[in-house]
């Protein structure tokens, strides 16, 4: 089936997630003569209801390269939930014209579960028009909580920057605390699971070793059992250091609740470093600093995880050869290979029906019985996906990213109103 390729990038960007737009760009320059053209939309789903398509063949392939190396959402994002074709079409029937109108016949979404039920949907409302398309989801996401998939690209690379960020800050406390500082809090996203909190505590050699503390989404936070622990911490080792995930809950209620949803109708976490040093700050009084790692941690390309970069960038070279099979409504998926003495994956898929929408939580067995720690099982975990570094190409002393013109083509439909 020849047709033209539509991409796009949805939700919270990766360190990693041009790279494997690269790797689904570089692929589709092998393989052109099974398809048409390569459209990326404008700003994820939004470019194929705005009708704003992006031809890859007007970038400069020098500059395309680059995005291996490149942060961010280099054709744009968005976060919007389309609305169930079920009970309203109007968006689905949109993308359905714009598709139509360009001959789009492969559909590569690179998200989330989010994500993963939109290109879902979009595969069964195109199939009520009697129209061949395939659709593939490709993963990405930090939080590392998509199901079947062993783990998530993106992931890796936001473990290693948060291991390492919390390490050097813990250096900065300890040689101030005498005097100044006795705890320091760093704020990392997690809303339900706790694969980033996690990540700290590969740092953790012995006892006395930071981080102190984690605070799991898994685990159900107790204030006064938190604050002996730290005062614990404080005593035999002068500071402590807390890596705290932002959905932590006390009773099942998110202790950084701010009342309000996002636009796809989750709670709106207004920040739980705050609160917590509010509360030891009123109740042990000494001194807290705290930071949030928030766009930081998902941006830091300049300390990503080979292995991350790896398994992003074949991800999106298999999607050409998926596509070429016509396999569709599948998410791909990395896949453990089992060998005890080294880490070693394979692309594989799993059923759009089985991924859309589900969160892969911390598995029991990798937070420690006393609930603030991770197991041994949980640091090999994590170790495996953080190994090896990709440093980007510099100049000037900071890191040169690619620079895309990003220009959408003639327009062919009439506006649409979102």
């Amino acid at each position: 089936m020849k047709g033209n390729i539509f991409y796009a990038q949805s939700g919270g960007v990766t360190p990693v997630i041009n790279a494997t737009a690269f790797g689904l760009i570089e692929q589709f320059f092998k393989n052109k003569k099974y398809f048409g053209k390569f459209y990326a939309g404008k700003n994820g789903i939004l470019g194929a209801l705005n009708e704003e398509l992006i031809d890859i063949s007007s970038e400069k392939k020098s500059e395309l390269k680059l995005l291996k190396q490149t942060p961010g959402g280099a054709f744009g994002s968005c976060r919007l939930k389309l609305k169930d074709y079920i009970k309203s079409g109007r968006q689905f029937q949109r993308i359905y014209e714009v598709f139509k109108a360009h001959d789009i016949r492969y559909f590569f979404y690179n998200g989330g579960g989010d994500s993963q039920d939109t290109t879902n949907k979009i595969s069964k409302f195109f199939k009520t028009k009697d129209y061949p398309i395939t659709c593939i989801g490709l993963p990405k996401t930090i939080d590392n909580d998509l199901p079947i998939t062993y783990c998530c690209p993106g992931y890796g690379s936001v473990a290693k920057y948060i291991a390492t960020s919390t390490l050097e800050a813990s250096l900065d406390v300890k040689s101030m605390s005498e005097t100044s500082t006795k705890v320091f809090i760093l704020e990392v996203m997690g809303r339900h699971a706790g694969w980033l909190a996690a990540s700290a505590g590969i740092i953790k050699m012995n006892a006395g070793d930071p981080p102190h503390l984690i605070l799991f989404p898994e685990i159900e936070f107790k204030q006064s059992d938190f604050l002996k622990k730290v005062k614990d911490a404080i005593d035999k080792y002068g500071y402590c250091v807390i890596v705290a995930s932002e959905g932590i809950k006390s009773k099942n209620k998110f202790i950084s609740d701010s009342g309000l949803k996002d636009s796809f109708g989750h709670a709106q976490l207004g920040g739980v470093a705050p609160v917590l040093s509010n509360i030891v700050t009123s109740k042990l009084n000494v001194k807290v600093h705290w930071a949030v790692s928030d766009y930081l941690q998902r941006s830091a390309r300049h300390i990503a995880s080979k292995i991350d970069v790896e398994q992003a960038y074949t991800l999106g070279r298999s999607g050409i050869e998926y596509a070429k099979k016509n396999i569709s409504d599948v998410m791909l998926t990395i896949e453990r290979i089992a060998d005890k003495s080294k880490f070693k994956w394979k692309v594989s898929h799993a059923p759009l029906d089985k991924v859309a929408n589900l969160e892969k939580m911390l598995p029991k067995n990798f937070i420690k019985s006393n609930g603030y720690e991770i197991t041994k099982s949980c640091m090999s975990y994590i170790t495996d996906l953080t190994q090896g570094e990709d440093y980007p190409t510099y100049a000037v002393g900071a890191p040169r990213y690619a620079n895309l013109n990003c220009k959408t083509i003639k327009k062919k439909l009439k506006k649409f109103n979102l």
